[in-house]
């Protein structure tokens, strides 16, 4: 591996190229403006392609087209434009071919703003376009794991088919760290893709296609990929718990936001307040048992968010309403370590004795339903 101070939108792109990203599509909005940038020239030392489509549905369907040919391909955009992509994304998730596509987030609804935001998760996790369909969802929180999971994300898309989309959001774009970068994929070893449109002479030809007008077939469709996102959610969620091995109130965040509520947390700690942190890693497929397991001694739960609530209902859904859950966001404006620790010790002040021991009591249930999770 090799050492570099990068931005994390560089990273990301560098990370990209070296796991065999040779085609990229893409138009310009901030603030991920360095992912298009750094691929226009890297791309062409490698012998890949950089096209700057003329919008974002022009780029999808590019992304769309040389996904079919078997070809490692991403895209990457902001808020607003990942929306105009919806409806290709729905028919490469259909056609169930590999791709990545990156959402750095900026601050909505509408145009909105280009400060970073995480309003865009339902978006991401529930589908976004039309259909019974999900991507799977990857949540880096340092440049490190936007270069890591940039990585992973085009291996992950040929294992199952399926595309990947990296949520990240401004912060982490244009934040400097030190990382290090992976080893070039040897793009030999790549498994074959007999499914891709390489040309047909030899062989029976193939059809990638997204339009089934027999309404029996259709279903038999949407199953096939509903059995893929099962397989997904037993094999691939990650998630990191921090001190909650005895903690009575868990802070639950991703990305950015967790990185605040980790010194919260750590702050929480040294004023004898049992604070801990869960972060997931994949926000689909969900990592409801480490969510679980990092809750079971909790009394109470918190989640941090640049949005208006959003991530706080997948919470409340995987914990089966059974700890209280608790929100605290701020919308177009990034939350200080002081704001959530301030939260931190109203909720540890706001229980009794009483209340406390009925809900330890709701917990030690909660364990033993779970328990080998």
């Amino acid at each position: 591996m090799s050492k570099a101070l990068m931005k994390g939108n560089e990273a990301l792109a560098e990370a990209a190229v070296r796991a065999g990203c040779r085609f990229f599509f893409g138009y310009p909005i901030t603030p991920q403006n360095e992912i298009p940038e750094y691929l226009s020239w890297r791309l062409p030392e490698v012998g890949g392609v950089f096209i700057q489509a003329e919008s974002e549905l022009a780029a999808i369907n590019m992304v769309y087209g040389a996904a079919g040919s078997g070809a490692r391909v991403m895209t990457s955009s902001s808020s607003p434009g990942i929306s105009l992509k919806q409806e290709g994304i729905s028919y490469i998730a259909c056609s169930e071919l590999p791709c990545v596509i990156v959402n750095m987030m900026r601050g909505g609804p509408g145009l909105g703003g280009i400060q970073p935001s995480q309003g865009d998760y339902f978006q991401a996790v529930k589908g976004g376009g039309h259909g019974d369909y999900h991507l799977l969802v990857l949540a880096p929180g340092t440049v490190q794991e936007m270069a890591d999971l940039a990585f992973k994300a085009f291996a992950l898309a040929d294992e199952y088919r399926n595309p990947v989309m990296i949520l990240g959001d401004g912060i982490l774009g244009q934040m400097m760290e030190g990382i290090e970068l992976p080893e070039f994929q040897d793009l030999s070893e790549l498994p074959p893709k007999p499914w891709a449109t390489t040309g047909a002479k030899g062989r029976e030809r193939n059809i990638i296609n997204s339009l089934y007008l027999e309404p029996e077939v259709l279903e038999q469709v949407n199953l096939r990929l509903q059995d893929k996102y099962r397989l997904m959610a037993e094999r691939e969620t990650m998630a990191e718990s921090y001190l909650t091995e005895d903690a009575e109130i868990v802070l639950a965040a991703y990305g950015t936001a967790a990185r605040i509520a980790k010194a919260a947390v750590d702050k929480a700690r040294a004023a004898g307040i049992r604070a801990g942190l869960f972060r997931p890693i994949t926000l689909y497929p969900f990592p409801k048992y480490e969510l679980r397991r990092a809750c079971q001694t909790a009394s109470q739960v918190l989640t941090v968010e640049f949005s208006a609530g959003q991530f706080v209902e997948d919470v409340r859904y995987h914990l089966e309403f059974k700890v209280p859950v608790h929100f605290y966001g701020r919308v177009g404006v990034v939350p200080t370590t002081k704001e959530i620790l301030e939260e931190v010790v109203r909720l540890a002040g706001s229980q009794g004795r009483s209340q406390n021991s009925e809900v330890r009591s709701q917990n030690s249930e909660f364990r033993i339903q779970n328990e080998g999770f």
